[in-house]
């Protein structure tokens, strides 16, 4: 017979057993909405383990909205670069910003005023409600979507069975220590309700979990299998300068690595280039180049969601005069500029292959 699931049992475990993280408050203490916010939009769709030093990073160089709202663009865009999802950073900027000089820095305290702010969604702003001002909020996150499908045996596949888990999560949130209930359940699915090999023996909940008393528990969340991911092509151009600067540009500010630097390249499509064709899209046209481009060995492979991306590196060596539709950084520098995971690399590949 299994016992009605209970928040009071939750929260015991969670006040022994709570992870210490650099955003989460400590017993006694007051959470801070802005730790709280760049946290959970550092998360999405990220590991707790890859976010930690580039919040630690954060919050030591801007530790306040105020101070990451008067930061420059192109410093928070390079201090993201590696996290991935790139608009998460330029939504980052824009709300600081929106909270620092129309909310005098204070962030709203309730859902609704909270999802009005860039970059902020249903998630993320229950999340904030909940964790920074002990909120009632229903907060889901994969962690907690397993935990519930495990607990009531729920079969149907994600992403369908999403409102069905939503509306029995709520109906376990308590009206007292909302915000410690939402990280404990996010604490249980990280920790023990984990996806694989879920440790049942030491779950607070085991005497009330559906799924384990009819030993399904491995099996659940169901999801409905992903289609493949196709492969695209592209070439980019290693231009370096006599001095051996090389030739970057701007991405487009919307859509894919929106704002960041890049070594300049061919569109990705479907089918592969041939370097005639790639030329036509050339950062330089061959009257400034002081010899042809040149195709280097091998490929730089990079997944996104929902595609894989395979680049062939093409290198040329710019003329004095040559025009330049981008801008020339310094080998040593280039560290400084917002490179996204893919052209880091590019940038390695090319500093193997062509040197």
């Amino acid at each position: 017979m299994l016992t009605p699931p209970s928040s009071e049992r939750l929260l015991i475990w969670y006040d022994r057993d709570r992870r210490v993280l650099p955003w989460r408050a400590l017993p006694g203490e007051v959470a801070d909405p802005y730790r709280v916010w760049l946290s959970e939009v550092m998360l999405q769709q990220t590991t707790v383990a890859a976010v930690q030093p580039y919040f630690n990073a954060f919050i030591a160089r801007w530790p306040t909205v105020e101070a990451l709202a008067a930061a420059p663009v192109d410093a928070v865009m390079q201090a993201w670069a590696g996290l991935g999802y790139y608009a998460r950073a330029r939504n980052l900027h824009h709300c600081a910003k929106t909270v620092a000089e129309w909310r005098h820095g204070r962030f709203p305290d309730e859902e609704q005023a909270l999802r009005q702010l860039p970059g902020i969604g249903d998630y993320t702003a229950a999340a904030i409600a909940a964790i920074a001002f002990d909120r009632p909020a229903v907060v889901m996150d994969g962690n907690v979507e397993r935990v519930m499908a495990r607990l009531f045996a729920v079969a149907e596949p994600l992403p369908k069975a999403k409102p069905r888990l939503k509306a029995l999560a709520a109906s376990l949130t308590p009206t007292a220590r909302p915000g410690d209930y939402a990280q404990a359940v996010m604490d249980l699915g990280a920790t023990i309700c984990t996806p694989k090999s879920p440790a049942c023996g030491i779950c607070p909940w085991r005497q009330s979990c559906a799924a384990l008393a009819q030993g399904i528990e491995a099996d659940l969340p169901a999801k409905l299998a992903k289609p493949e991911r196709p492969t695209r092509q592209g070439v980019v151009f290693w231009t370096t300068a006599r001095d051996g600067a090389v030739l970057l540009r701007r991405r487009p500010p919307t859509g894919l690595l929106g704002g960041m630097m890049e070594v300049p390249s061919t569109g990705w499509r479907p089918e592969a280039w041939t370097l005639d064709a790639a030329r036509a899209e050339a950062p330089l046209p061959a009257a400034s180049l002081a010899a042809d481009w040149r195709l280097l060995p091998g490929l730089v492979r990079h997944s996104f969601t929902h595609f894989h991306l395979e680049l062939t590196v093409a290198t040329g060596r710019a003329t004095p005069s040559a025009p330049a539709r981008g801008l020339w950084c310094p080998l040593d520098r280039l560290g400084e500029q917002a490179l996204p995971t893919l052209m880091r690399k590019v940038v390695s590949h090319a500093l193997a292959k062509a040197y």
